[in-house]
């Protein structure tokens, strides 16, 4: 086969075209690096606010920031990415999200980390985009299993590994801010010096949230369910071992569990969801979610059995929004899925905004467990509802589901479009 060639913006000089996999691990290098400063820095932030005496609304507004930002960032990188390309904007997001890194070191002032937190949501959002699309260019039917789930265990295993990270300096100084920010900045490297072509940008067909209301209500309140209790416990869940007395190592532990939990579950949760009715799953994983929370409840922090179970809730809790996404696929024509998708990301968002607030309450009222009660409590909303569906609503026969993919709690619309060749009537 001959060589292919690209030609770069600065010269007439061609480029050797990659190969289509050293052009995926180029970016997937580069994003791993990218998250692990970002599962660091959010860390950080929840240690150190707490460290610094912000109270509780602060410290729950600071860490809702950031899903307020991801809302924003979601929505204006698809334009941007038209406007100047994938690499430019992925630049341009990695260095302001690097620059927000250093801005909580520099200034520990609420406003200042709201801002800080709001730009690093907006900007890894738009980070997120960009490399799924960028994914979804180089995919093919052969590989692109494959190369979904190496997306998805990068994904997970650099957000743990950069919280894990937690440990290797003082939280109290500005050590872990500046290696955050390197971190970020770092992840430059890989992306900025591949070759590979900046892939097109689709528009999909519409969907207004009205009709996804009127079509999936079981789709849209579960994923707002789901959002609310991950963003409490993502949001959160540094702050509230910070209180319960944990060292640096053990707070990175259990923060991190869930993110490997969500790693052993995503595979035999999505398996088992492309063989019995879709709902009927969720039901089930919701309401292992109330339980396991309110086993959480009644342990001490800085227990083995705690981070064993923390485990656990993660693994239920991370692929329920995977299970919600297929289950709302089930419903639709294709050519709306990546439209519905987004909608579903900005539902997402609203309630991962909504469940640090509600954990920053329950932190406040001084009652024993009241934090994973806050976690929970979505779930029971969601389980009530999914209950009642199922008694006055058949489901879609589980042999015209469509096939499961894994999808993060952080997916966004373009991801969707990823996983769209795999899925069938």
């Amino acid at each position: 086969m001959s060589e292919q060639t690209v030609m770069t913006a600065e010269s007439d000089v061609p480029v050797p075209e990659p190969a289509p996999r050293a052009a995926a691990a180029a970016l997937l290098v580069g994003f791993g690096i990218l998250m692990v400063g970002n599962g660091l820095g959010g860390i950080v932030v929840g240690v150190r606010a707490e460290l610094e005496g912000f109270n509780g609304t602060v410290t729950g507004l600071v860490m809702a920031a950031y899903f307020a930002g991801f809302l924003l960032g979601s929505r204006l990188s698809a334009r941007l990415m038209g406007q100047v390309g994938h690499i430019r904007v992925f630049s341009a997001l990695a260095s302001i999200a690097s620059t927000a890194a250093l801005l909580h070191a520099v200034a520990i002032e609420p406003v200042v980390w709201v801002v800080a937190r709001f730009l690093t949501g907006a900007c890894f959002a738009g980070l997120y985009v960009v490399t799924e699309s960028w994914l979804n260019d180089m995919a093919t039917n052969a590989n692109r299993g494959r190369l979904l789930s190496a997306y998805m265990i990068v994904t997970m295993v650099a957000m743990a590994a950069g919280q894990l990270l937690l440990d290797a300096a003082d939280p109290n100084g500005l050590t872990l801010f500046i290696v955050a920010s390197v971190l970020v900045s770092l992840s430059l490297v890989p992306i900025s010096l591949s070759t590979t072509s900046a892939p097109p940008v689709i528009v999909p067909e519409a969907m207004s949230m009205r009709e996804l209301i009127g079509v999936v209500p079981t789709g849209v309140v579960s994923i707002i369910g789901s959002g609310m209790g991950a963003g409490a416990l993502m949001g959160l869940g540094a702050v509230y071992a910070t209180r319960e007395g944990l060292d640096a190592a053990e707070i990175a532990r259990f923060v991190s569990a869930p993110m490997f939990g969500a790693i052993v579950f995503q595979w035999p949760i999505g398996w088992l969801s492309d063989r019995v009715p879709r709902r009927g799953l969720m039901l089930a994983v919701s309401l292992g979610i109330v339980i396991i929370a309110g086993v959480l409840s009644t342990l001490e922090a800085d227990s083995w059995a705690a981070v064993a179970t923390m485990l656990l809730l993660g693994g239920l809790m991370f692929p329920f929004y995977g299970l919600t996404i297929a289950f709302t696929n089930d419903w639709l024509p294709q050519s709306k899925m990546l439209a519905a998708g987004s909608s579903m990301v900005f539902l997402n968002g609203c309630g991962a905004i909504i469940g640090p607030l509600l954990g920053t309450i329950a932190l406040a009222s001084g009652v024993a467990g009241a934090f994973f009660y806050a976690v929970g409590a979505p779930s029971v909303i969601v389980s009530i509802y999914i209950g009642w569906r199922i008694l006055v609503r058949d489901a879609v026969p589980v042999d015209e589901q469509r096939d499961w993919v894994p999808v993060s709690g952080r997916g966004t619309q373009v991801l969707n479009t990823l996983a769209r060749p795999l899925r069938r009537r």
